[in-house]
């Protein structure tokens, strides 16, 4: 079927403009409240079952939009209970988004692009390059979808944008869609609870600041000096850590949310002694806590998690010149649920793939 025949999806709408769509059909503005309640809140996702609608409403929407888009080409589910989908959309492209299940948090985990352009030499996601942006609607279905595989006496508590992707690359898309997560017309999570992580885009970085919500920022360092960092994040060359950690600073003075900085410990690469003193030196006199991520294992990668004692040993140095840090636990280590191994287990390279020195940046 042509695409220009097949349903718009409902979640590329936002509130407003719902309700417009409303007007202009002639429907009361107030069954666009109705729909999102149906969806958001009862997780419902058949118009045909929203029996609080006018039938002949039902049938509008049905042959007007769909509420799910894409297709679950896998789910995986490990011991730990935490669950991974990969989401294939119509144009075949595909994503992951995971539910990361703790005692009294559950957290979704979402993707913003469609591969990444970053160029981390350690990272699954970028190995196929940048095919696309994904939409607001393609962004929000991930966390719908999360929702819609917790039990009935489950909430979603936490969102993090950590997925495929560099989500300040996608800023536009994902603020509107986060607008709805957060709306109390929508899944109303808190600002506070979604974390927003970045390889480190300092024009994004302060365009963050000043959006008037209060999410918490992670800045993906990975090295405490440019020269090393420029080898492990390329697009760091045409940056600096210098500005990035001032972006972080101009975050934290504007938000007063504390920028957290992601570190992968990847064995014999950035983990030794001197480097944890030359972080200790960046971050000390900074409102920082330091995250530090053993290496996820990905068999086309050539990097691997440090021993145990060298993570420690790391950590210690951190802790000892004033550098609040935590290791992070791992989350479903059994069904690769490090983001971009599923997609890349199930794609080839293409020659469609945009070079990096196209996208590595957003323009100013």
């Amino acid at each position: 079927m042509p695409d220009e025949l097949l349903p718009e999806s409902l979640l590329e709408f936002s509130e407003a403009s719902l309700g417009d769509w409303c007007r202009d059909a002639g429907i009361p503005a107030f069954r666009a409240r109705q729909i999102r309640h149906w969806v958001f809140e009862k997780r419902v996702y058949d118009f045909d079952k929203m029996h609080s609608l006018p039938k002949p409403l039902r049938e509008r929407l049905s042959s007007s939009f769909e509420i799910l888009a894409a297709n679950v080409a896998a789910h995986q589910r490990a011991s730990d209970n935490t669950e991974k989908l990969l989401l294939e959309w119509r144009d075949n492209e595909s994503v992951e988004c995971v539910l990361m299940r703790e005692t009294s948090r559950r957290t979704a985990c979402i993707s913003t692009q469609v591969g990444c352009a970053m160029g981390c030499v350690f990272c699954a996601s970028g190995l196929l390059g940048l095919k696309r942006n994904l939409s607001r609607g393609e962004i929000l279905e991930q966390v719908v979808r999360i929702e819609a595989c917790l039990k009935r006496d489950e909430k979603l508590t936490n969102l993090v944008v950590m997925g495929i992707g560099e989500p300040l690359a996608n800023l536009d898309a994902l603020l509107s869609a986060l607008a709805d997560v957060h709306s109390p017309n929508g899944l109303g999570l808190g600002a506070r609870r979604i974390t927003i992580s970045t390889v480190g885009l300092p024009l994004k970085m302060r365009e963050l600041a000043e959006s008037g919500r209060q999410y918490n920022l992670a800045v993906s360092l990975h090295a405490p000096n440019d020269e090393l960092r420029n080898r492990l994040v390329p697009v760091n060359d045409r940056v600096g850590i210098d500005e990035i950690v001032q972006a972080a600073d101009y975050y934290f003075a504007s938000t007063g949310r504390r920028v957290t900085y992601e570190y992968v410990l990847l064995g014999g690469v950035n983990d030794a002694s001197v480097h944890a003193r030359q972080l200790s030196i960046l971050l000390r006199e900074r409102n920082a806590h330091v995250n530090l991520i053993p290496m996820n294992d990905v068999s086309a990668l050539p990097y691997s998690e440090p021993a145990q004692p060298r993570t420690q040993q790391f950590l210690s140095i951190l802790e000892q010149n004033g550098v609040p840090a935590t290791i992070r636990k791992r989350k479903g280590a059994d069904i690769d649920a490090a983001c971009g191994q599923l997609r890349l287990e199930r794609s080839k390279p293409s020659p469609e793939v945009i070079p990096l020195t196209e996208t590595a940046l957003p323009k100013p």
